[in-house]
């Protein structure tokens, strides 16, 4: 069954390198520079931000449908960020070196089956979710700390 990752559109988040200080802190988005890689993902590039990037750490509702897993998380996004479509069937390193929650949701948005991996292994869990024709889509989430990694789609 063939997969695609799904990065978090540039578009959305085009307008925080153009905020304040002043305006991050009023909305509640903390900005950092990198200090370590791997360490901040990006949910844009889905890559790890290089040391001395900056990136912002920001609330993001992930799962916006009117269903009870509706859902919300913090986020990392680096400044200028541009949307990286990895191709079909293959996995971006900052999701394959880390333990990742999977969630299978079907078309009324309502989980139906879930699994915890490590991220090398993640293709033949999402193959085996996949095989299931109520699953809609997939949502991968860092599992040490909870954090919306990405959607997966079928391709």
């Amino acid at each position: 069954m063939h997969f695609q990752i799904n990065p978090l559109p540039d578009s959305a988040f085009a307008y925080l390198s153009g905020l304040s200080e002043e305006d991050l802190a009023a909305r509640q988005i903390r900005a950092y520079i990198a200090d370590e890689k791997p360490g901040f993902p990006c949910r844009v590039s889905l890559a790890d931000a290089e040391i001395g990037e900056r990136v912002f750490l920001l609330h993001y509702e992930h799962q916006p449908n009117d269903t009870p897993y509706r859902a919300s998380h913090a986020i990392f996004v680096k400044a200028g960020a541009v949307s990286r479509q990895p191709e079909p069937d293959t996995v971006p390193e900052s999701i394959a070196s880390r333990l990742l929650s999977v969630r299978a949701f079907d078309k009324a948005h309502a989980m139906i089956d879930a699994d915890v991996i490590e991220g090398r292994d993640v293709p033949g869990l999402i193959a085996r979710m996949f095989e299931n024709p109520d699953v809609a889509y997939l949502h991968l989430h860092y599992a040490r700390r909870g954090c919306f990694a990405a959607e997966v789609r079928r391709a």
